[in-house]
């Protein structure tokens, strides 16, 4: 924003004048723009997409998303497990593990490794906090003693996006982590129920984080394509596919089990203007998530047209702001509702996306059947906030606004830093501010100390992004008050929201759920906890050499382990 004119200036340049592409060699790494650093590669933290999308080159779980499909399909399950409703309150998910599956020590992947891993998501001490409750429906597995890759989940509710979603964790080796088994010993609805700390509990912990995963995952047997092969941290990750892989023996390949990359790198660019340099230098292969402006203005030159592919697509990423309902100031539900009036969605949208993306009245996008299409947008409304704050017995005396001698309104905005998009949100929120006399100091925050911040309450608003997705509707991550300190980030409590919360993740019919989720949507608008931006949209470039990226709306946009390169294209690939 405070240097747009010599943004503009440098690119004007790069589009007239480019490095000529270097000629491409089959082998070369498949360069991936990364515009921070993932800060950990442990399993079970992924405290941010970047893990996520590492972790998925790791390790493997039951089921991994088709990128092409937009569906989960079978990665370490042979199949999409079978199911049985048990009266009217439970779900029966039968799997079979595939019998190539195995670890890069040659152990089998078997049924004992996914309840140890199911029971790890609950186990204290260790950093699960942010994936705990999206498993929590799962209440036990049951082994088959006949077959060690034969299980069952007992779930509770019987939710049809179950079959889908229960597989979407990675698997953990029992014997690498737990050689003694002492995790066999506790079922897993006693882990669930409340946190235990036996001395079995507490060394395994203490093991688990002594082998420091997040940094060293190569310590441990994974039983995904790739190995760790450097990092360097807040410059680059780079990785490596295993010259032998157990699922390389398939035919045919599943589509979630293709790793054609031999080596896969992320840079890590912060700036933007950066990162659109290195592409046109072609220092990178692939700049996912592109900005409106820059991929607009790329798209316009015939040089880049000529060089690099575009792709575009809605996307399940909800740009939203949170307000911190512990503060004194924004506990009540007419003071968040009059601060929510001050965002203009519909002027962010045309500033920051030009127009492209949607507005939405809640967590969930207009596409979807779910969707409360009742309820009017949010729309920017100075006046109506006035009327709310008087409401809410705030008065405008002195020069600002108070509702006692030692209660005034007066805000600070957090945001992650180098984020274009979330700049411009807390600047137009703060000049509205402003105009009816409150108060913002803006707190631009490093990714890597921003959800510690969060969680410690340092902050009166948040700017943030929410991961969305259609093949589930599990929100208690980040507005139940089991989740204050986890993914809750404003701290929101309601007895009413969680039951509501509880019932939408269990719902065993669509009519149910849809009955359930419009009145979600109606008391996220009520309480106003957050306020729903838009939906943003994915922007992909890539160079033309790559193929097979599977462009998608689902993060993080597209397949890393899937691309080809033109040097190494099939031949019926190229047709």
């Amino acid at each position: 924003m405070r240097y747009l004119w010599l943004g503009n200036y440098l690119l004007a340049l790069l589009l007239s004048a480019c490095t000529p592409p270097a000629n491409r060699q089959v082998g070369d790494p498949i360069r991936i723009r990364w515009a921070r650093d993932p800060e950990t590669l442990d399993p079970l933290a992924q405290p941010n997409q970047n893990t996520v999308e590492a972790i998925n080159l790791l390790h493997a779980g039951l089921l991994q998303l088709n990128f092409q499909t937009s569906e989960y399909a079978p990665a370490l399950a042979e199949a999409l497990p079978t199911v049985q409703l048990l009266g009217d309150s439970l779900t029966q998910l039968d799997y079979h593990l595939r019998a190539a599956a195995t670890w890069d020590d040659g152990r089998p992947v078997l049924a004992t490794d996914v309840d140890f891993t199911l029971k790890l998501l609950n186990c204290p001490g260790l950093p699960n906090e942010g994936v705990r409750s999206q498993f929590s429906f799962i209440q036990q597995l049951q082994l088959d003693p006949t077959d060690p890759r034969h299980f069952k989940l007992m779930c509770r509710g019987q939710a049809p996006e179950y079959p889908w979603v229960s597989g979407d964790f990675p698997i953990l080796s029992e014997a690498s982590l737990d050689s003694t088994h002492s995790l066999r010993q506790f079922s897993l609805a006693s882990l669930q129920r409340a946190a235990q700390t036996t001395p079995a509990l507490l060394a395994l912990a203490k093991h688990y984080q002594a082998l420091s995963q997040g940094y060293y995952p190569n310590r441990l047997p994974g039983c995904g394509p790739y190995r760790l092969a450097d990092w360097q941290p807040n410059h680059s990750l780079t990785f490596e596919r295993k010259a032998t892989w157990w699922a390389d023996q398939l035919r045919p390949a599943p589509l979630v089990l293709q790793a054609h990359p031999k080596i896969i790198k992320y840079i890590i660019l912060p700036d933007d203007g950066a990162a659109v340099l290195a592409l046109r230098r072609h220092e990178l292969d692939v700049y996912p998530s592109m900005q409106a402006r820059d991929f607009q203005r790329l798209k316009a030159s015939p040089l880049a047209q000529r060089e690099l592919a575009f792709y575009s697509s809605p996307s399940y990423d909800l740009l939203y702001a949170g307000f911190n309902t512990q503060c004194p100031a924004l506990r009540d539900k007419l003071t968040r509702q009059a601060l929510g009036c001050l965002f203009d969605p519909a002027g962010l949208l045309a500033g920051t996306q030009l127009g492209q993306g949607q507005r939405t009245v809640g967590l969930l996008p207009p596409s979807s059947p779910f969707y409360n299409d009742s309820l009017p947008l949010p729309t920017y409304a100075p006046a109506q906030a006035v009327q709310l704050l008087r409401q809410a017995g705030w008065q405008f005396v002195a020069g600002g606004w108070r509702r006692s001698p030692a209660q005034r309104l007066a805000l600070s905005v957090r945001y992650r830093t180098n984020e274009e998009t979330f700049e411009t949100v807390a600047l137009q929120f703060r000049a509205a501010a402003a105009k009816l006399g409150i108060p913002v100091e803006l707190r631009p925050t490093e990714a890597t100390t921003l959800n510690h911040t969060l969680h410690a309450g340092d902050f009166d608003v948040f700017v943030r992004i929410l991961k969305g997705s259609p093949l589930g509707f599990n929100f208690e991550p980040v507005l139940h008050s089991r989740a204050v300190q986890e993914g809750n980030f404003g701290g929101f409590s309601s007895p009413t929201t969680d039951h509501l919360l509880e019932a939408i993740v269990t719902a065993s019919t669509a009519a149910r759920k849809r009955q359930l989720l419009r009145k979600f949507q109606v008391q996220l608008r009520e309480e106003s906890p957050l306020l729903p931006l838009f939906f943003m949209p994915y922007r992909l470039a890539a160079d033309r050499h790559l193929s097979h990226l599977l462009p998608s709306g689902l993060k993080p946009g597209y397949s890393a382990a899937a691309i080809i390169s033109s040097g190494s294209l099939p031949a019926a690939a190229r047709k």
